[in-house]
């Protein structure tokens, strides 16, 4: 996952778990949301490594020998 589907998940989860009546409400929820998020300054700790990814798409990236 990238970090914007990160978001989005998080966003559906936090926001969105119940019926929310009109387009106002929802642009005003997202909104607040927003600028929580973007205060809290959350980052992403990435488990899989550049060298993980070496090995685990080294079919997708062949080796160029020169």
């Amino acid at each position: 996952m990238n970090i914007a589907e990160l978001e989005l998940s998080v966003f559906t989860r936090q926001c969105l778990n119940k019926r929310i009546p009109d387009i106002e409400t929802l642009q005003t929820k997202a909104y607040l949301w927003e600028q929580n998020r973007n205060e809290s300054q959350k980052g992403v700790n990435w488990h899989f490594t550049t060298k993980d990814a070496r090995i685990k798409l080294q079919h997708a990236y062949p080796q160029i020998v020169m």
